[in-house]
């Protein structure tokens, strides 16, 4: 390293480092003890006088006083072991299966009445066309179908796409 290079390293370096730490943002606030505390980590709700000092944006911090502070701190939960993470676990693969399962059910209902659907409308066209349709009857005989039939066959049908598929 020539004499040069260790002159720009010593004059920049402290530099570099003094402005990254002017850049630190600190509060101080005081304690539920009543002790002035000076820190880089934002002061809890319950502190009193809370207030920003230094550093390149200052936070909005309030200045009013908590109407009352909590008597009792809240509990820290114990860690979670592991045969209740296995628990939470199994109990989310189960909801997602039942998630799964309730969405093909639905899916399959869906297909089979847009199916049905379709029949109806294929049915209402053939039964109002003009080329003649036939009946079986309770002995096994082709019956061809006469005009009441076929209205009364029409008003069936479109009743039933009216109701179904909408």
């Amino acid at each position: 390293m020539t004499s040069k290079s260790a002159f720009i390293f010593a004059l920049f370096f402290p530099l570099t480092v003094g402005s990254l730490s002017c850049h630190a943002e600190t509060f101080q606030w005081k304690d539920i003890n009543g002790q002035t505390v000076v820190s880089d980590v934002p002061p809890p709700a319950t502190a009193k006088g809370r207030r920003s000092i230094g550093g390149a944006k200052p936070a909005l911090v309030s200045e009013a006083i908590p109407e009352k502070a909590p008597d009792t701190p809240k509990a820290v939960e114990a860690p979670k072991t592991i045969a209740e993470k296995n628990l939470e676990f199994k109990k989310r693969q189960q909801e997602a299966r039942e998630k799964a399962d309730k969405r093909a059910k639905e899916q399959a209902a869906e297909k089979e009445k847009s199916e049905n659907c379709e029949r109806a409308r294929r049915n209402l066209a053939a039964l109002e066309s003009s080329q003649p349709i036939n009946t079986i009857g309770d002995n096994g005989e082709r019956n061809a179908m006469d005009a009441s039939q076929r209205a009364q066959e029409i008003e069936r049908a479109r009743k039933f796409l009216a109701d179904t598929c909408k």
